[in-house]
């Protein structure tokens, strides 16, 4: 569906939204960290990519804040707001400054990447994961980003499934929905008195 960067820069937008934003994770309310916020986003990031101790405060806020910004693009696909989805991207794409380049890294061909205005990493980091939204929502991949679909849960997802059939943000909460339609039905089964 995607290069494999734009599909690892969708992957840490899914992650950014998932641990920094509140909410419902798994059948329970989620409150994002706000103390140790740099180890947070530490977390979110790609393994090996950034030291804990090189995420100063300001940047960890700025990652929070444009988390908050993803997760409505997110929400606005779901409930099938295209254009919502599509003006809070335009914002988060111009407070960035995001824009192509061509790098390369040692043994590999040129690849594009997508820089914010400045270098920081939480410039960087949102420009990138911004851009890589805003290319599955300019394409025909847009239904491909979803919110779980299980009860007392709103983590975010991509799809990239074959068949773009996926609801839900994890295996367990697939697997919690599925254990409560199986009581539901037995508890059907034993109200009428079926064997």
């Amino acid at each position: 569906m995607y290069d494999s960067h734009v599909g690892a820069l969708l992957d840490v937008a899914v992650s950014l939204v998932n641990v920094l934003t509140d909410g419902m994770q798994r059948g329970k309310p989620y409150t994002a960290p706000s103390d140790k916020l740099a180890v947070a986003v530490s977390t979110a990031l790609p393994p090996g990519s950034t030291d804990p101790a090189d995420i100063e405060e300001d940047q960890a806020a700025y990652l929070a804040h444009s988390a908050r910004q993803m997760r409505a693009v997110f929400e606005a696909v779901d409930e099938g707001l295209i254009d919502d989805a599509a003006s809070a991207l335009n914002a988060l794409l111009s407070s960035t400054g995001a824009r192509p380049q061509l790098d390369r890294v040692d043994g590999e061909p040129w690849q594009l990447h997508f820089h914010g205005a400045n270098d920081s990493l939480a410039v960087g980091w949102s420009a990138g994961c911004a851009t890589a939204l805003a290319l599955a929502i300019g394409s025909d991949h847009a239904g491909r980003l979803g919110v779980c679909q299980a009860a007392q849960c709103d983590r975010v997802y991509v799809d990239s499934s074959r068949n773009a059939a996926r609801q839900f943000c994890s295996t367990t909460c697939q697997n919690r929905v599925k254990a409560a339609a199986f009581r539901a039905r037995q508890a059907g089964k034993s109200e009428s008195g079926a064997p």
